[in-house]
């Protein structure tokens, strides 16, 4: 099972703040480091320093970073034209050596839209300017030459293509959610790794299976994933410090995350793996704790 360090700086946090998670990140052996993709705080609380731009941080950290994979969970297609951003990728894919990959999806919190002006489709519009991107995306970095496409909301005419990703045919793509129609379609579709966010065991089961089933229409497999809230403490004052630290209780949060000492973590991880998780971010949120983070690199990373 890969473990990768999942981030949140939309609560507060300075590209500095990310790039010494990032390379401590990496000196510690997790496969990669992820970030969300927002522009303001979610819930209530200080906004800090407030937000950066996911893909401004994923180009620095491209260069001030070695081995570790880099990543969205996830962008909103709501925030970005699907030419520019097929180009970023690419960039940053490029700047990394290959080491980027897109998690994607509709866009949900309005109210990060109407703060920075940004339009806010209707679900259904989301939707459908969600997949014409992933069709323009994906065909922008596989065409051998030019590429055209003509849908309902977007139109290409004879675009060159161009840069094209290190990574190929193309950058991994994920996409999650727990939606039980078009997300399993859409994944089984353009999706290499489908990834379920803060849910409970039986929520993967079912989720999981609804991907699977779709798989066997497209004729496609998939990488299964999941996203977790984390806390890990070597005893019980410990563990109660650290979920005190993110204003979480963690007698509630087992439920929905993965909270106790490390040889709890590994417990739970592997009745996640048991289910067909091959990945699980592990979503932190103390970014100035990187005892932390050395914790899980010592006591949990080596038995999963």
């Amino acid at each position: 099972m890969k473990l990768r360090i999942f981030t949140e700086p939309q609560q507060g946090a300075t590209y500095d703040d990310l790039l010494t998670v990032a390379q401590a990140a990496e000196r510690l052996g997790f496969d990669a480091f992820f970030r969300s993709d927002h522009y303001m705080r979610i819930g209530a609380g200080d906004p800090g320093v407030g937000s950066t731009d996911a893909w401004i941080t994923l180009a620095g950290l491209a260069r001030e970073t070695s081995r570790i994979r880099l990543g969205t969970l996830v962008t909103p297609a709501t925030f970005r034209l699907p030419g520019p951003l097929a180009i970023s990728v690419a960039q940053i894919d490029q700047m990394s050596g290959g080491r980027v990959e897109l998690g994607f999806g509709t866009g949900w919190f309005d109210t990060e839209h109407s703060a920075y002006g940004i339009p806010f489709p209707p679900q259904n519009e989301r939707f459908g300017r969600f997949e014409e991107q992933l069709e323009i995306i994906t065909g922008l970095w596989t065409a051998e030459k030019s590429f055209s496409f003509e849908g309902s909301y977007y139109r290409v005419a004879d675009s060159p293509a161009l840069p094209k990703p290190v990574q190929r045919p193309r950058p991994p793509i994920i996409i999650g959610g727990f939606g039980a129609k078009r997300t399993p379609r859409l994944a089984a579709t353009y999706a290499d790794e489908y990834n379920l966010p803060f849910h409970t065991l039986a929520d993967t089961e079912q989720a999981f299976a609804r991907v699977r089933a779709a798989c066997e229409a497209t004729g496609r497999s998939l990488t299964y994933s999941v996203a977790q809230t984390t806390v890990v403490g070597a005893d019980r004052a410990e563990v109660e410090r650290r979920a005190a630290a993110i204003g979480e209780n963690p007698d509630t949060l087992p439920a929905g995350g993965l909270c106790g000492t490390p040889a709890e973590i590994v417990a739970k991880l592997g009745e996640f793996a048991e289910l067909g998780a091959e990945t699980v971010y592990l979503q932190i949120m103390d970014l100035s704790d990187l005892e932390h983070l050395e914790l899980i690199a010592a006591e949990v990373l080596p038995h999963v």
